[in-house]
């Protein structure tokens, strides 16, 4: 005679959201981290941070519904990852969503998913998280994963575990200095190093030079020259925050993920050029397993090791 809890228990899932600044990613997994029932959802920023948390839990229920009707098991674990550093009363480093700062987000998981156990973190650190599991940085330490899209952060792996930093901002890279013209920061609102290399920055930079609204994507493609130059001189920039990075820690590997990867001969080209010019040893630079729902799967390890009550939440605020 089957045991039909030990059944349910075999079919047992997690959920996993990614709030993103243009888009919400959501998925329930089993518990071997396999995707199930997964959507997409546009952030709609310019609206505002609660009705995007309303409309991707909305779909989040509907998503663990279908998983439970299809598959018979419950849902153990919810995890959802955000841009910047979630504390319990507010998200720092996290403006492009007006409102986003002061969500009070654990509280929300909470609440609208209670009694199942929950977790929250930072999405490049989840999505490090991932790769160590499951994908490009498993068997290599140190190791950085960097992610390169909108917005512009590293996460640092060291003795197997994601390094959070005194404050939890370990790897935010894009308030990196561009040199020493640069007199404003983090202090200010401002992030250098974003604001010149990330995706939407060089849309608008190349926006101006032209007078007419080019996206990133189109800069990698379009044949002026000035087109070229500006992504040249765009991924030189990066490639030093890169190279000094390497140089401080000392990785084995450097994976790479995020929008940008999009082109992804060119992004690292011109990351290898100067790593094996300037490190004294250069570490191996790979895509990352993940490029574009790194961040999603980061948030289903995050789920997945809530349940695991035994195994801590790396990445975890």
């Amino acid at each position: 005679m089957t045991d039909s809890n030990a059944v349910g228990a075999v079919r047992d899932f997690v959920l996993g959201i990614d709030f993103g600044g243009t888009k919400i990613a959501l998925a329930t997994a089993t518990l071997d981290g396999e995707l199930m029932e997964s959507d997409r959802l546009e952030t709609d920023a310019g609206n505002g941070a609660i009705q995007a948390v309303e409309r991707a839990f909305v779909r989040a229920e509907e998503l663990v519904a279908a998983a439970a009707e299809n598959g018979g098991g419950r849902c153990v674990a919810v995890s959802a990852v955000s841009p910047g550093i979630v504390f319990e009363d507010r998200v720092a480093l996290a403006p492009n969503v007006p409102g986003w700062q002061e969500l009070k987000l654990p509280a929300l998981l909470r609440e609208r998913f209670a009694p199942v156990r929950s977790a929250v973190g930072t999405d490049v650190k989840a999505a490090a998280v991932a790769e160590l599991r499951w994908g490009s940085l498993r068997g290599a330490d140190p190791a950085i994963l960097l992610i390169l899209g909108t917005g512009i952060a590293a996460a640092i792996v060291l003795d197997g575990e994601v390094l959070q930093g005194a404050n939890g901002a370990a790897g935010e890279i894009g308030y990196s200095l561009l040199g020493g013209s640069d007199h404003s920061g983090a202090a200010d609102g401002r992030a250098p190093l974003e604001e010149f290399a990330g995706g939407r920055a060089i849309g608008e930079r190349a926006s101006r030079l032209f007078g007419t609204p080019v996206t990133a994507a189109e800069v990698f493609e379009h044949p002026d020259p000035r087109a070229g130059q500006l992504l040249d001189d765009t991924l030189d920039a990066l490639a030093v925050q890169v190279a000094n990075m390497a140089i401080l820690v000392d990785p084995a590997r450097i994976a790479v993920g995020g929008g940008l990867m999009s082109q992804p001969e060119q992004v690292l080209a011109a990351l290898e050029r100067r790593l094996s010019a300037s490190v004294p040893f250069a570490p191996e630079l790979v895509p990352a397993q993940f490029i574009n729902d790194g961040p999603l799967r980061g948030a289903i390890a995050l789920a997945l090791d809530a349940n695991a009550v035994s195994t801590p939440v790396k990445g975890a605020a």
